[in-house]
């Protein structure tokens, strides 16, 4: 017989079937014994009334992996409607240890550094097994979005010879005897691949050696970034994340507050929204709260969009605003009162990075292969990047993004 899942046991009323997963929880009563087999969709119930096979079930110890044939009977009481009766039940390995918590409660009741030690089998609850799913489900939304938009997918260097931030904290490596980096992002590379290809994405790792110690940040996250040719400006930039977000929460079958048209509001207006002085450089934590609540009140939208940052907190390949130099062509955008992109339009013209460049006090050596793509025309692009973590974590509602990350890597965590 072949194996099947879980979710295939309602098709199956009558039928002799062979079932196989890890003992989630064993119900030892007085005349009869129920054995929960769990696997990668779901939960199986098995009852168990032979003496022998009830003995062998007592001896077993939860998260063991078993192989189960029976007959499939149904009974509303079950799960699914279904349980297997009859059972044999093989062990495919060895007696597994109990691990530190209980799997089988709704809730994981042990708290997250004691989780994150022991990773592998925390994963095995549904919460968190649930929010590996969604991340998996964004991704595909966010490929399949931009896919059906003309772009190409491509797969750049993760070992850079310069930081991207221009000053942002690096993971400085050895590469063969010479200084290199591990990539803050992707961002120079799919701006010269705009040049190839005109509109490209990427889904990958990037690393960020900043001393954070927050439940929004992880010194490496997978950043979704997308760069586009041949822009007006930054709101075309926004138009397209729109639509990608779009696809993302439709791909993870949740629900989130999106209207046609994403809220967005100017820098400026922002630190007044958020009660802030006007004269802050940027946005605390404290300010996206109270920007998302005003988006949330008055546009009924999870999402807005703050444009305008000033051109001092942004990269230097930023576009400044015209007519206002002092602010930029560049985005956030908020998720339910977090950041969760940065974008913009960015510089094309070569003239404008060496001015660019020198204003900060920026040698161009470091960047000249960067930076001599634009002696070779270069169309006006933009583009963004999300963070994989943070969009799963505020779209189930997760206080951490280490909840919804396989194996987060922070200023702390080196392991598993």
């Amino acid at each position: 017989m072949q194996r099947i899942l879980s979710t295939q046991l309602r098709a199956q009323v009558g039928a002799p079937v062979r079932l196989a997963g890890w003992v989630h929880r064993r119900r030892l009563l007085k005349t009869v014994a129920f054995l929960i087999v769990r696997d990668a969709a779901g939960l199986s119930q098995v009852v168990v009334t032979a003496p022998d096979v009830r003995a062998q079930l007592e001896e077993l110890t939860e998260e063991t992996v078993v192989e189960v044939t029976g007959t499939v009977a149904a009974n509303s009481a079950a799960p699914a409607g279904v349980e297997v009766v009859e059972p044999t039940v093989r062990l495919l390995g060895a007696p597994a240890v109990p691990p530190p918590f209980d799997l089988f409660r709704p809730e994981l009741a042990a708290t997250l550094p004691t989780q994150l030690d022991h990773a592998a089998l925390s994963l095995r609850h549904p919460s968190r097994t649930a929010a590996l799913r969604a991340s998996a489900a964004a991704v595909a939304g966010f490929r399949s979005t931009l896919d059906r938009l003309g772009f190409v997918e491509v797969h750049t260097p993760k070992i850079v010879a310069s930081s991207t931030e221009s000053g942002a904290n690096v993971f400085a490596i050895d590469y063969f005897g010479r200084p290199a980096f591990l990539a803050q992002s992707p961002q120079f590379y799919k701006q010269m691949l705009v040049g190839v290809l005109e509109r490209v994405y990427e889904v990958g790792p990037v690393f960020r050696a900043e001393p954070h110690d927050t439940g929004r940040h992880l010194a490496q996250y997978t950043s979704l970034d997308a760069e586009l040719g041949f822009v007006d400006d930054h709101r075309d930039v926004m138009a397209v994340l729109h639509e990608v977000l779009a696809g993302m929460v439709a791909a993870t079958g949740a629900t989130a507050a999106m209207p046609a048209q994403i809220p967005d509001v100017h820098f400026t207006e922002a630190l007044k929204i958020a009660g802030a002085p006007l004269d802050e450089p940027d946005l605390a934590p404290a300010h996206e709260r109270a920007v998302g609540e005003w988006a949330l009140r008055e546009h009924g939208s999870d999402f807005v969009f703050v444009t305008g940052y000033p051109m001092a907190k942004r990269p230097f390949y930023t576009h400044p605003e015209p007519g206002r130099p002092a602010y930029s062509n560049g985005f956030d955008l908020l998720f339910r009162g977090v950041e969760l992109v940065t974008g913009g339009q960015r510089l094309h013209r070569y003239e404008d990075y060496v001015a660019a460049l020198a204003a900060r006090g920026e040698p161009i050596e470091p960047y000249a292969s960067y930076v001599e793509t634009f002696r070779h025309g270069m169309p006006p692009h933009g583009g963004f990047a999300i963070g994989l973590e943070r969009f799963v974590a505020r779209l189930t509602g997760a206080g951490n993004v280490r909840e919804v990350a396989a194996f987060p890597r922070d200023r702390h965590r080196l392991t598993p």
